[in-house]
């Protein structure tokens, strides 16, 4: 008889902002945020105390990325303009990111729950999904055993939700967040997942949920009792019996523990919106280092890629992108700044820019690419 699948997903909490509160305790239980820059660095006094910077005096165009649950509290979040946050929180501790030290906390963490549960599907710094299925072990002495080992490897909680499939793993690890572990089977769905928000799902994105609410659709139980033909009008047959197989529970979607990724990517939001005509130096200059940065990133991930394209950000916020395939594929720096430049010449640059990224996309492995002969590199931002 196949036994029933057991599916683990493990989310770090807050995890950027509790490796800061390793470094700097005494700012535990206060609202932190993290996303400033170089001159955010705590600065120690001659009492041997430090002097933290406050949200309220930051100026710029970053974004937070992620603030304590205090913080949380306070309607700080992750993505947020981190200007809109100083008017939320404006006596908040702002602090400077450090992403090599929480790249070495994510390897810590994960190093550990590898050497319990091998089957491992990487899902970026802070979660990850285990296939407990063919572990002997009881399920929840097995979960409190992974969050000991964490917590013993890095000083940092964790929150793990144990399910049938990942969709539901991943729904109950954040429903007794901080330092939870909570377990849930089919029967469980209608009293600990119904009552929750449609948009809880993974796969529901805001315009999907907006469409929803628009139909008096606004929990995952109205959502799973809602009319499949009203469903099929407004998002299509195949969306439709999507969203009325998740909102009863079902996934059959396997831990994948070894994945390639599909595209990687450069971006950065810019200090004062930039124009291509005016600050043609300033922007030329970002762009070859995105191009470089991804260069070195695809490198280092052992790929190289046959698409290469550009997203664009205006000062009103619309977003563009444009991208354009090679004959063969590059891990080239100059041979993706040619033909990210291609892509510049394909959109309007009258207006100011907020944003600028560089993607390469249709990986294969590096040892499998074709030699890339770089040609000349025309000129940026022409006018």
């Amino acid at each position: 008889m196949v036994p029933p699948r057991r599916i683990a997903h493990l989310d770090m909490d807050a995890f950027f902002a509790s490796v800061e509160l390793l470094r700097y305790p005494e700012l535990r239980g206060l609202p932190v945020v993290v996303g400033g820059g170089s001159r955010h660095q705590p600065v120690m006094q001659p009492d041997g105390t430090r002097r933290f910077s406050k949200l309220r005096d930051y100026a710029g165009r970053g974004v937070v990325t992620t603030s304590t649950y205090e913080a949380r509290a306070l309607g700080v979040f992750s993505a947020m303009g981190t200007m809109k946050a100083a008017a939320l929180a404006p006596e908040a501790i702002l602090l400077p990111t450090d992403f090599e030290s929480y790249k070495r906390y994510s390897r810590l963490f994960k190093e550990a729950v590898a050497a319990i549960v091998p089957e491992i599907e990487d899902r970026g710094i802070d979660e990850i999904y285990l296939d407990l299925t063919d572990h002997a072990e009881e399920t929840r002495a097995l979960g409190m055993r992974l969050k000991a080992a964490v917590k013993e490897a890095t000083g940092l909680t964790c929150s793990i939700g144990i399910a049938p499939n990942k969709l539901l793993a991943k729904i109950s690890s954040d429903l007794d967040k901080p330092d939870g572990l909570t377990i849930i089977t089919f029967d469980d769905v209608p009293k600990r997942i119904w009552p929750l928000s449609a948009k809880k799902i993974n796969g529901i994105g805001p315009k999907a949920y907006a469409k929803l609410t628009s139909l008096g659709i606004e929990t995952v139980g109205q959502l799973a009792q809602a009319d499949p033909k009203l469903l099929q009008e407004h998002f299509g047959l195949n969306s439709a019996e999507w969203l009325r197989r998740v909102a009863h529970g079902h996934d059959e979607r396997e831990v994948e523990t070894r994945s390639d990724p599909k595209g990687v990517s450069r971006e950065t939001t810019f200090e004062r919106d930039l124009h291509a005509k005016h600050d043609r130096e300033v922007l030329s200059e970002i762009f070859t280092r995105l191009c470089t940065r991804l260069s070195e990133d695809l490198h280092r991930k052992r790929f190289a890629g046959r698409t290469v394209g550009i997203k664009l950000r205006y000062a009103d916020f619309r977003t563009v992108t444009r991208d354009v395939t090679l004959p063969v594929p590059t891990a080239d720096a100059a041979a993706i700044r040619r033909a990210a430049g291609e892509c510049l010449r394909r959109v309007p640059l009258e207006q100011r820019l907020r944003l600028l990224g560089v993607r390469v996309s249709a990986l294969v492995p590096l040892d499998e690419a074709e030699r890339y002969r770089v040609g000349e590199q025309g000129e940026l931002f022409p006018l």
